[in-house]
């Protein structure tokens, strides 16, 4: 069952912004879910979603017990998860790549659309 998992893809997007901090958590931890079972995982960021990825701001969403978003947001990065901005979101809410995350790679409509397409299982959020 292991071998099936390891060809597997899972793609979250994340739609919420840092006004709704209690939807920012759940991409993170699904996709080291996901990388722990052996899939591949990618968080897009897309509309107010890329103001989690705006450099210093999920350092400062913390909620309850949990670590702060900024820490989960590394143990994914560091676990294998990409991170991709959207290019056309980042003009429309006036965010030059320089102030995103250094570890996001910024990706047009196209990319969205192949990911979706590649992926075994897609979430919103």
């Amino acid at each position: 069952m292991m071998e099936d998992r390891k060809r597997k893809k899972m793609l979250y997007v994340q739609t919420s912004g840092i006004d709704a901090p209690e939807r920012l958590y759940a991409p993170f931890i699904l996709a080291m879910t996901a990388k722990a079972m052996e899939m591949d995982a990618a968080v897009y960021f897309l509309i107010r979603g890329i103001t989690v990825i705006k450099k210093g701001e999920a350092a400062k969403i913390k909620i309850g017990s949990f670590p702060s978003l900024k820490d989960v947001m590394d143990q994914a990065v560091d676990a294998g998860v990409e991170l991709y901005a959207c290019a056309q979101s980042c003009e429309l809410m006036n965010m030059p790549k320089g102030d995103l995350e250094s570890r996001v790679k910024v990706a047009g409509a196209a990319t969205l659309n192949d990911l979706v397409v590649e992926s075994d299982g897609v979430m919103y959020f």
